[in-house]
């Protein structure tokens, strides 16, 4: 009989998932952050599984966080982790800079796409994505709710204090390309060059009319940048020239000059009809691309429903409806480590064939954090769990009222 390696039945999930964030990355963030002299006691490894763990298992606080930790020291020390007092933890994630978490992020979600570029691929040659051949971005923005009365730096409106996380994501792999996290003061139109600053010519990009800023617009045409949203209702035009419409649901399909602030500026203009909550309505997208067919250009904006799965995927599984923390700096910790748990769970569920839902994969998960399992071998032979990836297909459920592909 052969041996068992580690990773089939000596260690535990919750250690096989943290083995996916190699050692050097974290070191080496911890002291471009100058995150490492600030850990003394509590080394910088342990403080990141905590927050991971903290995720993972939808901790109730920091005790539950500390107490986990605590009754499980002994299988913890085995890999270099000591469980932290409360106190330690919240002191942590206060006054350790929460770039290191964004920055650990990112360079994880690089390894993992470089080490199978399956992974960083994602989806290709269905519907959308096969029609358009080029990589496809959506933008857009979550508020993440906070108490008030703990947190002055985030005083939205009144007797309301919210976070907001700026996000810029690609519709081929799913996964987060650029994000931003702040308070929710700001409109979000003044975060929509940061987020499209690294977009490829020839690359398309989606997003809300809330971030339409004709300036920042017409420098993404510039760079032969697509784009694609919807008109605001005081955006002031002359016709320059009207198109055959092409479609039963289509209205107009216009040519027209921006009048005001951006005269002269030429954008092309679609109506259409959309059904929304059983009624029909109109809705008014604009696009500086005059070669797709109208129906094109409404497919894309539809796809831009793709982000508020994303976000509700993020939202009602991790922890991100309550916080370990009231600081700036504490939600940061929180917001960065929850996508960077998303990430590597996507990557478990990628290298495994999962065929359920995220919130599914989450759940089993969950259940075998401290278990001397092989991970990925549950995750294989767990009920049907080979054919298609379920966490990006079920999005096919999710269009926007009236939008819904067209069954040939």
């Amino acid at each position: 009989m052969n041996k068992k390696t580690p990773a089939q039945g000596n260690v535990i999930a919750l250690k096989q998932i943290l083995n996916l964030i190699p050692r050097g990355m974290i070191y080496r963030h911890a002291r471009e952050t100058g995150v490492d002299a600030k850990a003394r006691s509590f080394s910088v490894m342990s403080h990141l599984s905590a927050m991971l763990f903290a995720q993972l298992s939808h901790a109730m606080g920091l005790n539950d966080v500390c107490d986990w930790f605590r009754l499980k020291s002994g299988v913890l020390v085995r890999f270099g982790v000591t469980p932290p007092s409360r106190n330690a933890l919240s002191h942590a994630n206060k006054e350790r800079s929460a770039e290191f978490a964004e920055k650990l992020f990112w360079s994880v979600l690089g390894h993992l796409q470089h080490a199978s570029p399956d992974f960083a691929a994602g989806r290709k040659g269905r519907g959308l994505l096969r029609r358009f051949k080029v990589r496809i971005h959506v933008v857009d923005s979550s508020v993440i709710q906070l108490v008030a009365n703990c947190m002055d730096w985030a005083k939205h409106r009144r007797r309301k204090a919210a976070a907001k996380m700026h996000l810029r994501l690609n519709l081929h792999n799913f996964l987060p390309t650029f994000a931003i996290v702040d308070t929710a003061g700001e409109h979000d139109n003044k975060r929509a060059r940061e987020l499209c600053a690294n977009i490829a010519p020839g690359e398309i990009v989606i997003f809300d009319k809330a971030y339409v800023d004709f300036d920042h617009l017409s420098d993404l045409g510039a760079r032969d940048v697509w784009w694609v949203t919807r008109a605001k209702d005081n955006m002031k035009f002359r016709v320059i020239k009207n198109h055959s419409k092409g479609h039963e649901n289509i209205i107009k399909d216009q040519i027209i000059a921006l009048q005001g602030k951006n005269k002269g500026m030429q954008l092309r203009r679609i109506e259409a009809y959309v059904e929304v909550d059983g009624a029909w309505r109109i809705m008014v997208f604009i696009t500086n691309n005059t070669t797709w067919s109208p129906r094109s250009v409404c497919d894309l904006y539809r796809r831009r429903w793709d982000i508020e799965v994303f976000f509700k995927q993020v939202k009602q599984s991790l922890k991100l409806g309550s916080f370990l923390g009231h600081s700036a700096n504490a939600v940061k910790w929180q917001v960065y480590t929850a996508l960077l748990v998303y990430v590597l769970l996507r990557f478990m569920a990628h290298l495994s064939g999962w065929g359920h839902s995220f919130t599914r994969l989450f759940a089993v998960t969950r259940s075998a954090l401290w278990e001397r399992i092989d991970l990925l071998a549950l995750l294989k032979s767990y009920g049907t769990a080979s054919g298609r990836f379920r966490v990006i297909g079920a999005l096919n459920t999710a269009w926007l009222p009236g939008l819904a592909p067209i069954k040939t």
